[in-house]
């Protein structure tokens, strides 16, 4: 394969905690750790849901033969196929770029997107009906094979029991989209992820009334796995903004999808100290109503958020369905974009404590929450530029159509250190994103 192999020791590369991480492995195998490999660190006991039962410790345990580093994409996607599920550690060096060779590398011959415009423009194509039924050497068909030889291209399927950790303070990936899916125990550790740019968003005629450009792609997603811990990561769009996009048929064209996304059954997941930023549809806990998915997400879907920072985002921070997420100690810094933070969506138990916004003037506190679903939730102990707000009051007396009812039904047990709402902009501004584990 063409990943290069580290034997021996942490080299100098690694990175020093600027925290006493509790380094004893909580799962079955126990190793001493030195607290400067970074590579070898494990989530401390009781910090998120992540930290429930066996514990997260990546690939901590992995030899000499599973340590990988890759500073390419094809040398990523080869270690992470290498030796199965046995325990691997991948440092990445530098900036990996999934799409070095631009979208046209994907396009299929006859791809024409000025076609595809003329074709499905709602003055020629209307309003009324979808694309689905399109052939194979259509416009549209032309663009979904385009568009598979993207999603082969630029998904990474991540094994169990993996440690993938950047080296230094400028590691990272652009254009990549981590799948974390049917797997146990994985951290993903001080690494920059742009988002991905859908090549070939679908144009939908019947979604809305205007009709919509649709896009896929999450940087990250987990996918029915458990204990997976994400820690100082920044997620970013990037060179990339939705600012910068055009607009075709009059909506946006949208080329992202979410940053970070938990669902289908997923479990025991904790967040922190990762840096969420320039995004609109940032986090999905849970990804359907229906009942048939219900079946598999009921009593799953744990999920801790603490010490992250979300900045300049529209929604979603996440927007919750059935699960029982923990969000507390973050600081959320809003532009005028913002439409709200938390969504509270079916079944959903969000408990929102000790958190800090910052709102632009004009922007008002009750936009915090938005109501999808009848669902309590605990808020309390949180602080709006600088000062307490009863989230849950402010919402209701403001939305009294969208009333939401206080008391989640649970009392949140996996934290470590929580900070004062007031102390959490310094905290978080100063240690949160990649490249601050110092």
């Amino acid at each position: 394969m063409n990943a290069q192999r580290w034997h021996g020791h942490a080299t100098s590369a690694a990175v020093v905690g600027c925290t006493a991480l509790a380094l004893t492995v909580t799962g079955t195998t126990a190793q001493a750790q030195s607290p400067r490999d970074l590579a070898r660190q494990t989530l401390p006991a009781g910090d998120g849901w992540a930290s429930y039962g066996t514990g997260t410790t990546g690939g901590a345990a992995a030899d000499a033969d599973h340590v990988y580093t890759v500073t390419t994409w094809a040398e990523f996607k080869a270690a992470l196929a290498a030796g199965g599920s046995a325990p691997k550690i991948i440092k990445v060096k530098g900036v990996i770029d999934a799409v070095a060779d631009g979208c046209e590398a994907f396009a299929v011959p006859g791809y024409d997107f000025d076609a595809y415009l003329a074709t499905y423009a709602p003055e020629t194509w209307g309003l009324d009906t979808d694309l689905s039924a399109e052939p194979d050497d259509s416009p549209e068909g032309l663009r979904r094979a385009s568009a598979a030889n993207q999603d082969k291209a630029i998904k990474a399927n991540i094994p169990a029991n993996t440690t993938i950790v950047g080296v230094g303070r400028n590691a990272g990936f652009k254009g990549a989209s981590l799948q974390i899916k049917a797997v146990d125990n994985v951290i993903v550790r001080n690494l920059t992820f742009e988002s991905p740019v859908d090549c070939f968003p679908q144009w939908d005629p019947t979604d809305g009334s205007n009709g919509n450009w649709n896009s896929e792609y999450d940087t990250a997603v987990v996918y029915g796995s458990t204990h997976v811990w994400l820690d100082h990561n920044t997620f970013t769009d990037g060179s990339h903004p939705d600012s910068a996009a055009p607009t075709y048929f009059g909506m946006l064209y949208q080329q992202h999808d979410g940053e970070l996304d938990v669902v289908r059954g997923s479990n025991y997941v904790t967040a922190s100290w990762n840096v969420f930023t320039e995004h609109d549809k940032t986090i999905l806990i849970g990804n359907s109503d229906s009942e048939s998915t219900a079946v598999g997400d009921r009593g799953k879907l744990k999920v801790t958020f603490h010490h992250n920072l979300f900045s300049n985002l529209v929604e979603r921070a996440p927007r919750v369905r059935f699960g029982q997420v923990d969000v507390y100690n973050n600081h959320f810094v809003a532009d005028d974009s913002y439409a709200y933070s938390f969504g509270i969506g079916k079944e959903s138990q969000l408990v929102a404590q000790h958190n800090a916004f910052t709102l632009p003037k004009g922007i008002s506190a009750a936009k915090v929450l938005k109501k999808w679903s009848e669902a309590p939730l605990t808020a309390d102990g949180n602080r709006v530029n600088g000062r307490a707000v009863d989230l849950i009051a402010v919402h209701n007396a403001e939305i009294p159509a969208e009333t939401l009812q206080s008391g989640a039904g649970w009392t949140p047990t996996l934290r470590t250190k929580v900070d004062p709402a007031k102390a959490v902009p310094g905290i978080v501004g100063a240690r949160a994103g990649a490249g601050k584990i110092c």
